[in-house]
């Protein structure tokens, strides 16, 4: 039982971690042209050297 007294806090902190990280992301414009990535993925470069 005491070992739900740390795991508890650790899971709100790690959750807390990740909130501030995708709010980060959303801040610094990670998520502006998902159109365009997803767009990218279909044009096929002729001159790509495999």
């Amino acid at each position: 039982m005491t070992i739900l007294g740390f795991l508890i806090p650790l899971a709100l902190l790690m959750g807390l971690i990740g909130l501030g990280t995708f709010f980060w992301a959303m801040k610094s414009g990670q998520f502006e042209d998902l159109d365009g990535a997803a767009q990218r993925i279909l044009i096929d470069d002729e001159n790509d050297p495999v």
